[in-house]
């Protein structure tokens, strides 16, 4: 552990005094900036204007022990009654777009086009009209995990009917918002709710998610249903619209330990299901899902001797239809992982999650007040190169990266996060040529953060949730970020007056 530990400050010096050099390089004049929230952390109104219930408010109502916090985002940041303020936050934050979602059961109440409410309408044409009027870009993600209730007790992403209401959803989303919104993401971070066991206890209707293959069986149904609608809008809608449409994945970086080849494999394998289960099919040049990790998963049910672990497979009309279809990589970022052949092993539970068994934290790295987020900049360098050699240098869309804290309004830490992290990926554009063409902070505002409920800030603007108006504070995070756009470039000593001067030092991270 001590050899391991003196290799990773060795190198992680190393690769600080590769970047220092980058620190004043401006930014691409092409490369946009923006911000990000999704609709139920931040929207409030649960059940207001003919709203349907969601499968987080059921859970928030029905199982409060189930949130750190017992909270739940009934009110949240009230966003539904602060289009208006919120929009004027977002200009002087001076970002080139927002990225929001769209809530599915605000629009469709019961998850069917045969019952459209036209509040919900009314509300995102507002959002969508007052953010162009601003000179702000609307970014719509289609689903962030929200899913009307009435889907969910009826098998969910496991119904294949789902498939197809989330298709007519989307084609009313095309039809409603697609002269004004050009840029669309259908779904956000679809590893987290198809396989994280914390997460299914909202992702699956009872009982169905007890079995070790449900992860994939989402995951299918989700790649499917991208497909389906990017085919759609490519045949209805592109040539009119001039609209593009994508999907974020969501991907730690899983750096290899120290013991050679064995943990290089280890990693490899790590990052193919932690990312290529989703993105092999759609921008590999093959398709499908990655073989390294489908051979495994056939030695793990020959090791367990079981026949009901079966992992669905892709016909290959399925194949063509999938591949291709995204006009870029939506990528969701926020931390590093060490992989450690020593440590490998199956999951207890009966599930190949690879990388989740032996893919862990480093006890010299920084942590974020979430204990799973540790400070590791340089990680993001090494997953925009590993995407650029997999996937042919695809245009990646940084669709969210952000740190968490107390709250405090001279977040420091967050901006020195922020800082070291477009360090590297400035680096990653320059040295590496790697196809970046947008950030994006997670998140525009302090909000409900699911399972932790309040107690993780990752906002850019404190939110006080105690005050009946919501009220709206911004915090050094936000200056320095506006500072990076206005300038193109990183400014370390920048300090806006009224705010304490952050203090840098050197971590064995290379982190304050």
């Amino acid at each position: 552990m001590k050899t391991k530990n003196k290799l990773t400050i060795i190198y992680i010096l190393l690769m600080s005094t590769c970047t220092s050099s980058q620190t004043n390089q401006t930014f691409p004049n092409s490369f946009k900036f923006g911000v990000a929230s999704s609709a139920y952390q931040v929207e409030g109104g649960w059940n207001l204007g003919g709203k349907g219930e969601s499968i987080w408010d059921r859970l928030t109502h029905s199982k409060p022990k189930k949130i750190k916090d017992r909270s739940n985002a009934d009110i949240s940041c009230d966003s539904y009654h602060k289009v208006l303020e919120d929009v004027q936050l977002l200009k002087d934050l001076d970002v080139d777009f927002y990225k929001f979602s769209i809530s599915w059961p605000r629009i469709l109440p019961t998850g069917h086009v045969n019952n459209i409410n036209s509040d919900g309408i009314r509300y995102y044409n507002e959002l969508i009209d007052e953010l162009i009027a601003n000179g702000i870009r609307p970014v719509a993600t289609m689903f962030h995990w929200d899913l009307p209730q009435l889907l969910q007790e009826k098998g969910g992403w496991l119904n294949e009917k789902a498939v197809l209401a989330f298709e007519e959803y989307a084609n009313l989303l095309f039809s409603m918002y697609g002269n004004r919104v050009r840029d669309w993401i259908t779904f956000d971070d679809p590893g987290r709710f198809c396989f994280d066991p914390y997460y299914q206890q909202t992702s699956f209707a009872d009982g169905l998610k007890e079995d070790g293959n449900v992860g994939y069986l989402c995951a299918h149904a989700i790649l499917k249903s991208h497909a389906t609608v990017y085919r759609l809008y490519n045949f209805n809608y592109r040539e009119r619209q001039h609209g593009r449409i994508g999907i974020s994945f969501g991907s730690t970086w899983m750096e290899p330990g120290v013991r050679g080849e064995s943990d290089d494999d280890i990693s490899e394998l790590a990052m193919q299901l932690e990312l290529g289960w989703f993105a092999h099919p759609i921008f590999s040049r093959i398709g499908d899902y990655p073989k390294m990790v489908s051979d495994q998963i056939d030695y793990f049910t020959r090791q367990i001797q079981t026949s009901s672990f079966i992992i669905p497979e892709f016909e290959s009309a399925d194949v063509e239809f999938l591949r291709g279809s995204s006009d870029f990589f939506g990528l969701t970022h926020y931390t590093t992982k060490i992989c450690d052949s020593s440590q490998s092993k199956f999951s207890a539970e009966g599930t190949p999650l690879f990388g989740m068994d032996f893919c862990g934290q480093n006890e010299q790295w920084e942590n974020g007040t979430s204990p799973w987020l540790q400070v590791v900049p340089w990680g993001i360098r090494k997953l925009l190169n590993w995407i650029k050699k997999e996937y042919d240098n695809p245009e990646v869309f940084i669709t969210a990266n952000g740190f968490s804290d107390d709250g405090s309004d001279n977040d420091c830490r967050r901006v020195h996060y922020i800082n070291s992290y477009l360090e590297h990926i400035l680096a990653a554009i320059y040295k590496d040529n790697c196809n970046v063409s947008a950030y994006t902070v997670w998140s525009f505002l302090d909000s409900f953060q699911w399972y932790q409920g309040y107690t993780e800030k990752f906002g850019l603007y404190n939110v006080d949730f105690n005050a009946l108006e919501r009220t709206r504070t911004a915090k050094l995070s936000s200056m320095v970020y506006t500072n990076i756009i206005k300038q193109r470039k990183i400014d370390w000593d920048y300090s806006p007056e009224g705010y304490k001067m952050c203090k840098w030092g050197l971590s064995t991270n290379g982190t304050a």
